[in-house]
């Protein structure tokens, strides 16, 4: 069954696609990585948590369009400098697994102080941008994954994979920043954030080792 619409000028708009855009960018989006640290951090600080989300979001939203719309197939046949993205994505992911992992062992009265330490809007910003645009990951995900299976659609059906996979994107950044803001009290206690920094460091430990794998088994090839 398809759920279309049509327009005036007689064009059907299928909306299964724009739910397997949503889907898609949801399942590219939500397992954590460092943007979804960052912002869930901000969100427990309560410190510019919204802005932290809606730079997210609209790094997606041109990291997603660019692919979609020929930068995933150009990324895709170019092989050295896809395999340059993928080393520089597991580079920094492992990196960004030790940060988290240090973090468990901290003394509670140094999580403390962080926790008082609260940045102004323009670190906030520079810090958005900087788990977005220095991170590899992210082109993989939302340039080579999204946009190449984006780009096999034609015209309206584009379009809207492509604003599927952003609401996708501003609906979890969003839920997420609110979300730690509003349970702030409990998610801000030191117990608490360290299991939270043990599990996003274990989680990109294994997207690092994946992407790892898959990166040895194509040079084995």
């Amino acid at each position: 069954m398809n759920i279309e619409v049509v327009f005036i000028s007689g064009e059907k708009m299928n909306y299964w696609i724009f739910l397997q855009g949503f889907g898609l960018g949801a399942s590219m989006i939500i397992p954590i990585g460092a943007q979804n640290a960052y912002v869930l951090s901000q969100g427990i600080k309560r410190n510019h948590h919204l802005a932290t989300a809606t730079i997210c979001s609209l790094l997606d939203t041109v990291f997603i369009s660019l692919g979609v719309f020929g930068g995933g197939v150009f990324l895709s046949q170019n092989e050295s400098l896809l395999t340059a993205v993928t080393v520089g994505g597991i580079v920094f992911l492992f990196y960004y697994s030790y940060l988290s992992l240090r973090k468990v062992f901290e003394d509670a009265e140094d999580i403390a102080k962080q926790e008082r330490n609260v940045k102004g809007r323009s670190a906030v910003v520079l810090g958005a941008l900087a788990v977005t645009v220095l991170n590899p990951h992210v082109y993989l995900d939302t340039v080579v994954i999204l946009g190449s299976i984006g780009g096999q659609f034609d015209h309206t059906d584009r379009v809207l994979f492509v604003l599927g996979t952003i609401m996708a994107s501003f609906t979890w950044f969003y839920a997420i920043s609110i979300g730690a803001a509003k349970f702030s009290p409990i998610l801000s206690r030191p117990n608490v954030r360290k299991s939270i920094d043990l599990l996003v460091a274990i989680a990109m430990f294994v997207v690092a080792s994946a992407l790892l794998d898959t990166l040895w088994l194509q040079y084995l090839s």
